[in-house]
């Protein structure tokens, strides 16, 4: 699944595209994807809205319009923005169309069916349910060592599950929190609560080192119009990641091999030497 890096590649690349260009119409093509909203109110709520500007949150993409609404869209496993030209046949597993007043068009397609998307008004944007219940931004002021180390010390759940609560920690997903945790020499099964001031602060500089690393990569790569999913970084050129799906390689550390662990149904990679319990 995109993480924030990932998404934040997906906003960048929509927005050079897509911002003060007119939606002329829309149409839903799999009723899933939008359960809140009717397939008719979707399309009315899109049609002739020029889009303001394309952002995010976390991990949810947000296409601001200029008719006082906002289209929040959750990439999910395999969600990907394709822009069209005129005459260009769409992907298998479209579920969305905006046609734009180029004559080109922004399809959705999605192979696996998880992505999802919800139409609302943009002033109520802070409350919609997506929205509302995530941790700050990981570069905002408010996602500070102090919020950090509070919110750590009220949870008896492994670091791993706590790193991967969008309500703790906002955008990290398995990649990124198996990095910062070798980064920052945690062993991802430890409570959290158990991570004391000064490790607290090691994890706050290790999830920001690694996030804006991946978002650093990205600045300046072409945008790909027909390849607007966020493919995914891959860690330091030279080494790539340094746990993550490394299982049995030397740690770039010590040597020793990196192992996994099953955590919450899903692979935790990490260096037992490294991160010691």
């Amino acid at each position: 699944m995109p993480e924030l890096p990932e998404v934040d590649l997906v906003a960048r690349s929509l927005n050079s595209l897509i911002r003060a260009r007119t939606i002329v119409s829309a149409e839903l093509l799999r009723d899933r994807l939008a359960p809140e909203n009717t397939a008719a109110d979707f399309a009315a709520g899109l049609a002739n809205a020029l889009v303001n500007i394309v952002d995010r949150r976390g991990k949810h993409l947000l296409m601001r319009l200029n008719n006082g609404k906002t289209l929040i869209v959750h990439l999910r496993m395999s969600g990907r923005f394709v822009l069209l030209e005129p005459d260009a046949e769409p992907p298998k597993f479209t579920h969305a169309v905006f046609q734009l007043d180029d004559s080109r068009r922004l399809v959705f397609s999605d192979q696996r069916h998880f992505g999802l998307m919800k139409l609302v008004e943009t002033e109520r944007l802070a409350a919609a349910k997506e929205i509302a219940k995530l941790a700050p931004e990981p570069f905002s002021e408010d996602f500070s060592v102090a919020y950090l180390r509070g919110r750590l010390s009220r949870s008896s759940r492994s670091l791993k599950e706590f790193l991967l609560d969008q309500t703790h920690v906002c955008g990290l997903g398995n990649i990124y929190a198996a990095e910062a945790m070798f980064a920052a020499g945690i062993h991802p099964a430890v409570p959290a609560k158990s991570v004391g001031p000064v490790k607290a602060r090691r994890l706050h500089e290790s999830i920001l080192a690694v996030l804006d690393e991946a978002i650093q990569h990205n600045i300046g790569r072409p945008v790909d119009p027909e390849d607007l999913e966020g493919s995914y970084f891959s860690g330091a050129a030279s080494t790539g990641w340094y746990v993550y799906d490394r299982e049995g390689e030397p740690c770039s550390n010590c040597g020793s091999a990196i192992v996994r662990l099953k955590q919450g149904g899903r692979s935790t990679y990490f260096c037992r030497k490294c991160q010691r319990k």
